[in-house]
């Protein structure tokens, strides 16, 4: 298995990385090119499969979403989302209008909600309200453990201040791991929450993923990534 290209998108985010999922063609082509327009790095899912995956590799820091889609509901999404412990802000965009569920949008953990039709400005606007908020909340949304830290929202990484280049794979690896440290996850739990999908019992991807972290940021001491034999792996942090 090849290892994937570095990503370099932080370094080209101009307000932010905007996820947007609608099972409409039309809305996600006019509001993606408008987001684009106004200066965002955006993303666009059709389904709530696409959009989970697309979250946990685009790393976004606003979602739009909405709550009726093909294979499930946004609330659904919402709430692997909120488990998988992505930072993430959330906007539900929907035709469903009632009092009843903007209620049940905000309290499955949303940070705002615009019903259909809705003006595109209007969109911008709210966003920008959402992010100005999330920011000032989580100022420095920075990952430690020991010397090697993730910045995720520039998605740099470093080990003992030098900079290193990851995959998009890579970098969903080592977050879930530094979200976890200390921690023992099994494969299964790393299939689940970084690849999305089930391998079927194969061991290989996980273990293959784990030796390019190895050599990439785990090449110097302390050694952070541990193999549990028979379970898993765990990023500990060192015992002094």
């Amino acid at each position: 298995m090849a290892a994937e290209a570095p990503d370099t998108r932080g370094a080209r985010d101009a307000r932010g990385r905007i996820l947007v999922v609608d099972d409409e063609s039309a809305i996600l082509d006019t509001v993606g090119r408008y987001l684009t327009f106004v200066g965002y790095d955006v993303r666009t899912a059709a389904t709530g499969l696409q959009a989970l995956t697309a979250a946990r590799d685009f790393l976004p820091e606003l979602i739009l979403l909405d709550v009726m889609l093909p294979d499930s509901d946004g609330f659904e999404v919402l709430r692997r989302i909120r488990a998988d412990q992505l930072p993430v802000a959330v906007v539900f965009l929907t035709a469903r209008d009632t009092r009843k569920d903007i209620v049940a949008g905000l309290v499955a953990g949303g940070d705002d909600y615009i019903t259909k039709p809705f003006g595109l400005d209007e969109v911008t606007a709210r966003i920008g309200a959402v992010l100005r908020r999330t920011r000032t909340a989580t100022p420095e949304p920075v990952l430690r453990v020991a010397d090697l830290e993730l910045d995720t929202r520039s998605l740099v990484v470093r080990r003992a201040g030098k900079p290193i280049a990851l995959s998009h794979t890579e970098l969903r690896l080592l977050r879930y791991l530094m979200l976890h440290h200390d921690r023992v996850l099994t494969r299964a739990q790393l299939l689940e929450h970084v690849w999305s999908y089930d391998f079927a019992g194969d061991d290989t991807v996980v273990a293959t993923y784990i030796s390019y972290l190895r050599r990439k940021v785990d090449n110097r001491e302390p050694r952070l990534i541990h193999t549990q034999r028979g379970i898993g792996y765990c990023l500990r942090t060192p015992t002094p």
